[in-house]
């Protein structure tokens, strides 16, 4: 490694089962981009209701808040490579299945939904391995940058995605993006073939899973600023997050367009995303997590007002551009610093809890969607912008505040909570 590059999130590249990782996470990211935005837009294209752009949404992140708690739970039970080799094959199943009704021309909303729903179960359990899997493959002290790093990969597909959305449709069809997504699947899980099993699964836990699944959440009532970052996630899905939903109405209806400019504004977004993640990677050790998510989190939510409001194309495409980049810094920073002050023995578990911040996006496309259809769009995301802006000031004055000065390396990052940490049982 360079000794100019020591400093940098690059440095998590010396570890092979990270770059693998890495590798494996570029194929699904690409995939899981695809999926979501290209099940929206078919969604659109058999039905012009908002409402059903909101239980699109809900379909695929809903079943997120019921079990991610249980996938957490498993995931300090199990060996989480295993697992996560398993969901991401059945993601390419689903994906393949979808592409299949498609060429067919027999799919309906219906179909669209239930697959969405089946989706939502597998990442249910997926997300909280995969998540707890960085912590154990690098370091303590390069966990921000490999954080960090693997959000270079979610930017990329960001761009990535909306670049060949459009290409895409236009030469194979609806049904050969889905079974491209599908193909992205199935190189993931070869990806994950050739890392190591060792060290993916916990200590063996003696307690019934219901017991484990109180500890965890009696392991978040005494390390309040976890819980407090949490909180702030589950309320950001809900008002701000969830802006997405409505992406193809202001595509199709604002802005009169077609695939073309849905893909233009996932693009802007992208970008925008993918310029703020190489800004982290290059900070590095630099970052003060805290600091940079009370900033990024409030600007995210006053740039989505400014998007709402916007009604030249251009326009939109730079302010969703700035929402891009401020919502990657936000879910960057919330992400480390959980990471960071999480004990081992409760990773699997909060991690899953930390799932409710996702699935609260699914409640919160169908916020989005009803305000919409009884509203408009711009108006809902008025709504959803101001009280996002609202949230993060008052977490990041009231809990975070404390380590706004600190350099934000993970040696100083604890010593925002000032409750007691809870040790694991016996």
């Amino acid at each position: 490694m360079l000794p100019n590059l020591a400093n940098t999130s690059l440095v998590a590249f010396k570890y092979r089962e990270y770059r693998i990782f890495w590798v494996a996470a570029a194929f699904s990211n690409i995939g899981m981009w695809s999926l979501i935005f290209g099940r929206l837009w078919l969604m659109r294209t058999l039905t012009d209701s908002e409402l059903m752009l909101g239980l699109e949404t809900a379909a695929s992140l809903g079943p997120v808040l019921i079990f991610s708690v249980w996938g957490g739970v498993l995931a300090d039970r199990v060996n989480r490579l295993k697992l996560v080799r398993v969901t991401r094959l059945m993601f390419a199943a689903l994906a393949a299945l979808t592409g299949v009704l498609i060429a067919t021309d027999t799919v309906q909303p219906w179909h669209v939904l239930a697959i969405s729903a089946a989706t939502g179960i597998l990442l249910s359990f997926d997300i909280p391995s995969r998540s707890a899997m960085v912590a154990t493959i690098v370091p303590k002290e390069h966990l921000a940058g490999a954080i960090a790093m693997y959000s270079v990969v979610f930017g990329a597909a960001s761009i990535a995605g909306p670049a060949l959305f459009a290409p895409l449709v236009s030469s194979v069809g609806l049904e050969g993006l889905f079974f491209i997504i599908a193909a992205s699947y199935v190189l993931t899980t070869a990806s994950l073939m050739l890392m190591s099993p060792v060290g993916h699964k916990m200590a063996s836990n003696s307690v019934s899973a219901w017991r484990g699944l109180t500890e965890g959440f009696e392991y978040l009532r005494d390390n309040r600023v976890i819980a407090g970052l949490i909180g702030l996630g589950i309320f950001g899905g809900l008002v701000g997050l969830s802006y997405a939903t409505l992406l193809p109405v202001f595509a199709d209806d604002v802005f009169g367009g077609d695939e073309q400019t849905y893909g233009n504004l996932l693009l802007g977004s992208g970008i925008g995303g993918l310029i703020a993640t190489g800004a982290i990677v290059v900070l590095g050790k630099r970052v003060r997590p805290a600091m940079y998510l009370t900033l990024s989190g409030s600007a995210f939510g006053a740039l989505l007002v400014l998007f709402a409001q916007s009604d030249q194309l251009v326009t939109a495409a730079f302010t969703l551009a700035l929402v891009g980049a401020a919502r990657t810094v936000y879910q960057t920073m919330s992400q480390t610093l959980v990471q960071t002050l999480v004990s081992p023995e409760y990773r699997g578990r909060v991690m899953g809890i930390n799932q409710f911040t996702w699935g609260a996006s699914s409640l919160g496309g169908l916020l989005m969607g009803a305000l919409a259809e009884v509203y408009s769009a711009p108006t809902a995301l008025t709504i959803g912008g101001t009280l996002m802006f609202g949230a993060v000031v008052a977490v990041g004055v009231t809990l975070l505040r404390p380590a706004w000065s600190t350099d934000g390396t993970e040696a100083e990052a604890p010593t925002i909570d000032t409750a007691p940490t809870r040790q694991p049982p016996r």
